[in-house]
This record gives structure tokens, sequence and C-alpha cells, in this order.
């Protein structure tokens, strides 16, 4: 990891735009640039932006099925992001760190 996070999202969203711009929203290779942009917004900890473009990538993923990798990999973000984000919790004090990367393809 050469900590180069911020570049890789500015790229990252730009692949994604293109590909929901020329596939449109609900291929599957946008669906996965998607779950690429999620993990580094994850990685990145602005969690607002990861668990909402989880949740608007779900739906679509799902309808390839529920068992399909990209649907298990976006649930697993949003999961890892709910738990993860400060504002998330539900008033109990924190008092884990963050236990791992967000999955990528």
């Amino acid at each position: 990891d050469l900590g180069r996070h911020d570049e890789s999202l500015v790229l990252k969203r730009e692949v994604f735009a293109r590909c929901t711009a020329t596939l449109g929203a609900s291929h599957e290779q946008t669906i996965s640039t998607g779950l690429n942009v999620s993990s580094s917004l994850y990685n990145l900890e602005l969690w607002d932006e990861a668990i909402s473009l989880a949740r608007e990538l779900l739906p679509p993923a799902r309808s390839m099925g529920a068992d399909q990798h990209l649907t298990l990999c976006l649930s697993q973000n949003l999961a890892m992001a709910l738990r993860d984000n400060p504002e998330s919790t539900r008033g109990e004090p924190r008092t884990n760190q963050r236990r791992g990367d967000a999955t990528r393809l």
C-alpha cells in the first residue's frame, strides 16, 4: 500500500462515471467499478458516501442474484461502513478500532 488513496479515488470515480454513462447503472461492470469506489471511500473513512453508494448499488446488484459475488461484497462493505462509522452507533461508546479494509475487486 503506497497510501495514495486520494489519487486512487479520483481515478475510480472517473471510471465509475464513464461506466454509468456508457453501460448504464445496472451493468455488472458499472456495479463492479462502483464497488471499488465504495471500498476507497471506506478506506478513507468517508462513511456517509460509502454507505450511500453501497445502498445505491445494492438493488441492481441484487437483481443479478442475492448470492452473486458483487451483491455479497457490497453487502459486506455496507455492513462494515455502518459498523465503523462513529455516527452510526446506537449511543454506545466506541471502544474498538476499524477491523479491516473494505472488499474490492
